[in-house]
C-alpha cells in the first residue's frame, strides 16, 4: 500500500461510502432469511433444523472463500473480485426466491456465501488502500459497521413490511437484488485499483534476487495470529449471543416476541456504533489497548445482561453496550490490525485469513456446540459458551504487537517487502 500524505479526500470518501454500503448490502442479503423463515418454512414444509443448517453451511462457505479469495484479489486486484462478487450474491438473493424446496434454498445459499466470502476481505482492504493510514481504523470500521445496522437492524424491519405488500416472501427476496446491482454500477465507475509500491533495491554488492511475499507467510505472522485467535473469541460471543438470545428471552425470560424482537435490535444498533466506535478509538490509543478493553467491556456488560431483571429496555441497553464493544473487536480484526500487520502484495490474503478462520469456527462451530449446550444443560447456559469466548480473548489480546501510526510513529502498514526479502515482518 502506497504512503498516503497526499491523498484524494475526495475519492477516499466516495470509495468508503460506495465499499460500506456494499458491506451493508452483504449484512442485509445474509440475514434477510431469518426473520422470513416463519412463511418459508410453512410453504416449504421446513423445520427449525434446516434454518440451523441453512445458516450454517452459509457461514462456512463464506469463511473457506474469504480465506482464498482474499489472496486471490492480492493477485488480480480489488475490481475483477469486487464486482462480480456483488452481482452474484445480488442475483443469488433473488434467486432464493424461486427455491422450491430445501434442497435448492441449501445450494443457493451455499453459493451466497461464496460471493459474500469473497466480497468481504476485498472490500476491508479496498477501504484501507482508499484511506489516509491515521483514518484507516476509522473508515474500515464505518465501512463494517454498515453490515450490523443493515444485517441487524434493519433486516427484519424490511422484511415484515414488504411481506404486508407483496405476495409472499418470494418476491421480498427478488426485490433485494436491485439495491445490489445499482451499486455495482457505481462502483464499476469509481473504484480504482491501488497503486503498488515498488520495492527498495539493495546496494549492488548485497544484492540478491527478491522474495515475493508467500500466503502461507501470514501463518509465521505474529498479528495475523494473533488477530485469528482473538476474532475467534469475539465471534464466539457474538454469534452465540444472536443465535441463542433470542430463544433466552422468550423461553427462559418469557418475554412477549415484541418485547423480544426490541431486545434484539440493541444487537445491531450497539454493533452498528461499536464497528466504527472501536477501530476509531484504537487509531487514537492504540490496537492493543483498545482490543484489551473492548474485550473486557464486552464481558462485563454481558455478565450484567445474564443477570438483569425482566426490564426490557434495562436488557436493550446492557445488550447494546456488549453489541458495541463485541462487534467492534470483529472490525477492529478484520480491518486495521489485519490490514497493519503484512506487507501491501498480502493485506487482503490476511484479512481473509483471519476473517475466514473466525467465521468458520465462530460462527459454524460456536453455535452449532452452542445448541448442544441448550438441548443439555438449558438455553440460560448457552450465555456462558459466549461469555467464556470474550473473556479469553482477553490474554490473547495482550499478545497484540501495536502498529497504529499514531503510536508507533510511522505507517506500519504501508510496509513492502523490506530491503532484505523478508516477505511477511513481525514474524514469531
Amino acid at each position: 500500500m502506497p504512503q498516503q500524505d497526499n491523498i484524494d479526500k475526495s475519492y477516499e470518501w466516495k470509495a468508503v461510502t460506495l465499499l460500506g454500503l456494499g458491506f451493508g448490502l452483504v449484512g442485509l442479503d445474509r440475514w434477510l432469511i431469518t426473520p422470513l423463515f416463519p412463511s418459508v418454512m410453512e410453504d416449504l414444509g421446513l423445520t427449525y433444523q434446516h434454518l440451523g443448517t441453512t445458516v450454517g453451511v452459509f457461514g462456512l462457505s463464506w469463511g473457506v472463500f474469504s480465506i482464498i479469495m482474499g489472496n486471490v484479489s492480492d493477485r488480480v486486484g480489488r475490481r475483477k473480485v469486487l464486482i462480480p462478487a456483488m452481482i452474484a450474491f445480488s442475483l443469488l438473493s433473488a434467486m432464493s426466491g424461486f427455491s422450491g424446496g430445501f434442497a435448492s434454498l441449501i445450494i443457493i445459499r451455499t453459493l451466497m456465501g461464496v460471493a459474500e466470502g469473497s466480497f468481504c476481505p476485498t472490500s476491508i482492504a479496498a477501504t484501507g488502500e482508499a484511506s489516509h493510514p491515521k483514518r484507516r481504523g476509522f473508515n474500515q470500521g464505518l465501512q463494517q459497521s454498515l453490515f450490523a445496522l443493515f444485517g441487524f437492524g434493519f433486516a427484519p424491519i424490511i422484511a415484515t413490511q414488504l411481506l404486508e405488500v407483496v405476495p409472499s416472501w418470494r418476491w421480498v427476496f427478488v426485490i433485494s437484488a436491485f439495491p445490489g446491482l445499482i451499486l455495482a454500477v457505481f462502483m464499476y465507475r469509481i473504484i480504482r485499483e491501488p497503486k503498488r509500491p515498488a520495492t527498495t533495491p539493495r546496494p549492488v554488492e548485497k544484492a540478491r534476487p527478491a522474495e515475493s511475499p508467500r500466503w502461507r507467510d501470514l501463518l509465521c505472522n505474529r498479528n495475523v495470529l494473533v488477530a485469528m485467535l482473538s476474532l475467534l473469541c469475539a465471534m464466539s460471543g457474538v454469534f452465540v449471543m444472536g443465535a441463542m438470545i433470542p430463544n433466552y428471552l422468550v423461553d427462559f425470560l418469557k418475554l412477549t416476541g415484541p418485547q423480544m424482537g426490541f431486545v434484539m435490535s440493541a444487537i445491531g444498533f450497539g454493533g452498528f456504533l461499536g464497528e466504527f466506535g472501536v477501530p476509531g478509538i484504537s487509531d487514537l490509543i492504540g490496537r492493543k489497548p483498545t482490543a484489551f478493553l473492548a474485550f473486557v467491556g464486552a464481558s462485563i456488560f454481558l455478565i450484567l445482561f445474564a443477570q438483569a431483571d425482566i426490564n426490557p429496555w434495562v436488557l436493550f441497553a446492557l445488550l447494546f453496550v456488549s453489541a458495541f464493544f463485541c462487534l467492534g473487536l470483529l472490525a477492529l480484526f478484520t480491518g486495521p490490525v489485519a490490514t497493519e500487520a503484512v506487507p501491501a502484495v498480502l493485506i487482503a490474503s490476511a484479512i481473509g485469513m483471519v476473517s475466514g478462520v473466525g467465521e468458520i469456527f465462530g460462527g459454524g462451530v460456536a453455535p452449532f456446540v452452542a445448541g448442544f449446550v441448550a438441548d443439555r444443560y438449558g438455553i440460560q447456559y448457552t450465555l456462558h459458551l459466549a461469555l467464556g469466548g470474550l473473556m479469553a480473548g482477553i490474554p490473547v489480546s495482550l499478545f497484540l504487537r501495536e502498529t497504529a501510526p499514531r503510536k508507533v510513529g510511522a505507517t506500519v502498514a504501508t510496509r513492502s517487502v523490506d530491503e532484505a526479502g523478508e516477505a511477511v515482518p513481525d514474524r514469531l
